[in-house]
């Protein structure tokens, strides 16, 4: 829907030139970041969005960034009530609160790519799992799955999820940090899944190590576009190939989530 035309001749000209069109949609809630000038006009965006998308029974500002251990964001209920809501991507069903875990419809075409890749019977590690949109359509493809999750909240709907989509059988869910490694002493994987929250790139090394001969990192981090030959340099350095690197979108001015796919170098 056009927001801002839904609008127009409600919200005054220059309030409404600080708005977006954009806004995300989680199943049917629909999360946006209004500015602060929009403050006096937020019920009324509201409900412009729930009359023009009828399939949406939530608003929520989102009032704050993902912060802390549990990666989750503050939020203000616009419109509507509950924040549980069912979202389904490529075919999985992603079951969630959306205040309480995080999930990012930016990286849909991403976890397709990634997973697309997965060859049936590769043992794969999803750190940072969240509610399993990387780790799910891992297992769907034949690949035992092993996925980490620290937030209480997200490893409750990570496996609701898994039973959800029917791969309990391929499917280890481990509740904890991903920096200790004790639950995965002595294992080796052939492909790991990073999608490394804001300032855990300290995971690589970490993780790199149960990496199997000829196995594939698929490692995200955030960086400006000037970094991006340093950390280049910093793999080759490291013993790692680069095969294949992209931009996943920007999330702040200047800064955007880039993965790289990674493998160790051989010769």
């Amino acid at each position: 829907m056009k927001l801002k035309q839904a609008l127009a001749g409600t919200v005054p000209e220059e309030s409404l030139r600080l708005l977006s069109n954009h806004f995300d949609v989680i199943g049917n809630v629909a999360v946006l970041s209004l500015p602060s000038a929009l403050e006096p006009y937020k019920k009324t965006v509201a409900a412009a969005i729930m009359a023009g998308r009828r399939n949406i029974y939530t608003v929520l500002n989102k009032v704050t960034m993902v912060t802390g251990d549990a990666r989750t964001a503050r939020y203000e209920v616009l419109s509507g009530g509950t924040t549980v809501t069912l979202h389904t991507e490529f075919g999985f069903r992603y079951r969630l609160d959306v205040t309480k875990a995080f999930f990012s419809t930016a990286l849909a075409y991403e976890r397709m790519r990634v997973t697309d890749q997965v060859e049936p019977g590769e043992r794969v590690l999803v750190p940072f799992c969240g509610i399993g949109p990387f780790a799910i359509p891992a297992a769907a493809r034949g690949a035992p799955v092993t996925g980490i999750e620290k937030n209480a909240d997200a490893f409750f709907w990570l496996n609701e999820n898994v039973a959800l989509n029917h791969v309990r059988n391929l499917f280890t869910a481990i509740r904890g940090d991903a920096f200790d490694t004790s639950p995965i002493a002595g294992s080796t994987f052939d492909r790991i899944i990073i999608p490394t929250p804001y300032g855990m790139d300290a995971i690589l090394p970490v993780l790199s190590r149960f990496l199997a001969p000829g196995g594939m990192i698929h490692f995200y981090t955030f960086r400006n576009r000037r970094q991006v030959p340093g950390i280049l340099a910093a793999f080759a350095e490291n013993g790692f190939s680069v095969t294949y690197y992209r931009s996943c979108g920007n999330v702040a001015p200047g800064i955007s989530r880039w993965v790289f796919d990674i493998e160790t170098r051989t010769g």
